[in-house]
């Protein structure tokens, strides 16, 4: 999981320094109106709900553009009505690849992420073909200039965080969905610094990439997903050598 785990975290640094705080906005509001929908307004009572306002504020997003999202999920609001969709299939080197989608037009959306596959050397599959590989998990994500691990793990495993890794330059914590947010406010109220904190999909395995031009192809494939304005999310089960990693950002 650490080449994906870092790419993401790159990603997030490339998007805020390429100004497209605004599809990041529009991707998080989906998805506030989508678990305001389903669980309610009250995000301590909706856990999705709670993890996409944390989002939220982790991208400096407006109080007033959060609080009208929820009114738009509960109805007190007009708004688009979003569909969900998972799509799966497998890109270079056979990599598995999970594709979240919010989307107020599948077809459409069916048709870009078939698109992307075959334009980058994947293909779709059918459903389940992929999906059972990976389990949904909170990750945090910090640099080791950040904080000493000793700390880290205090704090971490306090928490009820399920794991921490050393992934060459980062320190990578692992927890339940239910205890992200527990973890996340642990880290906070000790003042320490994360690059990233999501909730993702962590797969059972990964597939190593030793040749640049395959980790390229998946990496390209990766972005196009995520820049897809109906794809929330895109995981894979990568794992590419820092060097080559580093090199290709």
């Amino acid at each position: 999981m650490s080449g994906h785990s870092k790419w993401s975290t790159i990603r997030h640094k490339k998007g805020a320094a390429d100004a497209k705080r605004g599809k990041i906005f529009t991707k998080i509001i989906k998805e506030i109106i989508v678990s305001a929908r389903m669980g309610g307004g009250d995000p301590s009572g909706n856990p999705r709900l709670r993890a996409a306002v944390a989002a939220a504020k982790t991208e400096n997003m407006p109080k007033d553009n959060i609080e009208r999202a929820i009114k738009k999920g509960t109805g007190d609001l007009e708004g688009v009505s979003y569909e969900e969709v998972t799509y799966e299939g497998y890109g270079p080197g056979g990599v598995a690849v999970l594709v979240e989608v919010l989307t107020d037009n599948r077809n459409r959306a069916a048709s870009d992420v078939r698109y992307i596959f075959s334009r980058h050397g994947g293909s779709m599959g059918e459903a389940g073909c992929v999906s059972w590989m990976f389990s949904k998990k909170g990750n945090i994500v910090f640099p080791k200039n950040a904080v000493s691990e000793e700390t880290l793990l205090e704090v971490a495993l306090e928490a009820g965080a399920e794991d921490v890794k050393d992934q060459e330059d980062l320190f990578e914590v692992t927890t339940s969905l239910e205890d992200f947010a527990a973890v996340r406010a642990a880290f906070d109220n000790q003042s320490l610094t994360y690059e990233l904190a999501e909730i993702t999909m962590v797969p059972q395995s990964t597939v190593a990439i030793e040749d640049e031009k395959v980790a390229l192809q998946v990496l390209k494939l990766m972005d196009a997903l995520e820049d897809c304005d109906d794809v929330q999310h895109a995981y894979a089960n990568f794992d590419i050598p820092d060097k080559i990693l580093n090199a290709l950002a």
